[in-house]
């Protein structure tokens, strides 16, 4: 049930076809530009499968006995939320919150619409008995899947039936007795390199006419017609883990995935060309719910390295007993635990759906509200910390090599936290994070991966319970009348 690391690793090499630098990748699992960011993949399955770890990231599973990841659990009740989050947590901290798709992602968006699988069935019976045959696939060979269920952007201001090219979105150009055949491209594929296989649907609001898009269906990675095409790899140029801790090992890499033609068969089709079913897929059931509580998790961990990178900033630079700041690092602090406690909130708010326990809706698009803009604040003030520290390091590694640059190097990089090795040491790690071309991309990531922000505060807005806080006003407006002030103005007066 549980995979190691070179288990999944082997599992790449499986003849995908990925294009990067306009060449084919070949095994991506030896190519630089995606090699060292799928071992990092794998250690978060090595640590898994680990006999000590057992209990922290496996459960029981009731109709076997047997025990799978934490990621596929379904919790029933508040302490076994509590669990998976411990789980998803002890995973997002080996990689510090910088695998945004890792794993557990789309694993929590199908733990989502299993727990409400009643809506598919309600649908069409043969499409949710295909969805609960996937769920137990990918749970019992401990899949890594990644989704696609954003269009490309092209003419923004025109439905996918409307674009230029009809088959610039993928969607639906046949159907037969062996199931649909897929034409045009999605996005954004963020891990697909390293994943086996790929949720396809929309989350995007569709139109009439938009119906051939309407569609939801699993492929494996090495499918028949599937292409994909990588951005810029910045593992690829980060040669030195000294110089690009981060980059070097988490760049997850973002792709684009275009079906030539991809045969999907039945067996892995879930919505068929329903518009409205798109949409509660990931809204009546807690798919939504569940793989963004999953993001906010992640976050939660990642903002604790930021605020400790912070604190190890300034004290590297003798600055954290000046009281401003304290002051920043207070706010930042402030900050972080109040991510942490969003998480924490959606738990103990949670309630039941069905036979099961789920996080607390607007708890979670609250803090989504919230963090979009915090992060790109929380960056920010990482750089006003670290002032021009950032920008006046050794080229590279092999600076420390030439004995007479090294002693130019301590001399020039003291500190009185650390010495010049130490120092640049953390600076290229906090420019790896916070300045780097990867961490431009991860303050994009984090800004629009749940969407814009007006997409989460309408969000925030749909799932407010309104008529408790205006029932609030409604209680003081009764509270008094204007017939009752002026009999008290007049009495007064008297």
């Amino acid at each position: 049930m549980l995979k190691t690391g070179s288990q999944h690793t082997e599992t790449l090499r499986d003849g995908r076809q990925v294009y990067i630098n306009g060449q084919l990748a070949g095994d991506v699992t030896t190519h630089p530009a995606f090699r060292e960011t799928i071992r990092s993949v794998g250690r978060l399955y090595d640590f898994q499968s680990a006999d000590e770890n057992r209990s922290l990231m496996t459960f029981d599973m009731e109709e076997t006995g047997d025990r799978a990841s934490r990621i596929w659990q379904m919790p029933k009740t508040y302490a076994e939320l509590v669990e998976r989050r411990k789980a998803l947590e002890a995973w997002a901290t080996l990689h510090c919150g910088f695998l945004g798709r890792a794993p557990d992602h789309v694993a929590s968006c199908l733990v989502g619409m299993m727990m409400g699988a009643e809506i598919f069935h309600d649908h069409d019976p043969q499409r949710a008995a295909a969805l609960a045959d996937y769920y137990r696939h990918a749970r019992d060979n401990d899949l890594y899947l990644t989704y696609v269920i954003i269009n490309p952007q092209a003419d923004r201001s025109k439905a996918a039936s409307q674009q230029q090219d009809r088959t610039l979105t993928a969607g639906v150009v046949d159907q037969d007795q062996e199931g649909l055949t897929i034409r045009g491209a999605k996005m954004l594929a963020t891990g697909s390199i390293m994943a086996n296989e790929v949720l396809v649907t929309c989350i995007q609001p569709l139109t009439e006419g938009d119906e051939p898009y309407a569609v939801s269906f699993a492929v494996p990675m090495n499918a028949r017609g599937l292409r994909i095409m990588s951005r810029k790899s910045y593992e690829e140029y980060a040669t030195s883990v000294f110089d690009s801790p981060l980059s070097s090992r988490f760049d997850e890499n973002d792709a684009i995935l275009y079906f030539d033609d991809v045969k999907v068969t039945w067996d892995r089709v879930f919505i068929n060309q329903d518009i409205r079913m798109c949409q509660r897929q990931f809204h009546a059931t807690p798919a939504h719910v569940m793989q963004n509580y999953q993001a906010q998790i992640r976050l939660m961990v990642k903002m604790r390295f930021q605020l400790g990178l912070a604190h190890r900033i300034a004290e590297t630079n003798g600055i954290v007993s000046f009281p401003q700041v304290r002051e920043t690092l207070g706010l930042l602090a402030a900050q972080t635990a109040m991510v942490d406690a969003l998480v924490q909130a959606m738990e103990v708010k949670g309630q039941a759906h069905g036979k099961y326990f789920v996080p607390d809706a607007h708890t979670l698009y609250s803090a989504q509200v919230l963090t979009q803009k915090l992060y790109p604040e929380v960056i920010s003030a990482l750089r006003e910390l670290a002032g021009g520290g950032l920008i006046m390091l050794p080229s590279s590694v092999d600076d420390f090599a030439d004995p007479q640059l090294r002693a130019m190097i301590e001399k020039t990089q003291q500190s009185p936290a650390t010495s010049g090795e130490g120092r640049v040491k953390l600076f290229k790690l906090a420019w790896d994070a916070i300045g780097s071309e990867f961490a431009s991309r991860h303050t994009q990531y984090e800004m629009f991966y749940a969407g814009a922000n007006f997409v989460t505060k309408n969000h925030s807005y749909r799932t407010c319970d309104w008529d408790a806080r205006t029932r609030l006003v409604d209680q003081m407006l009764d509270s008094y009348t204007l017939d009752g002030a002026l009999r008290t103005n007049k009495a007064a007066a008297a």
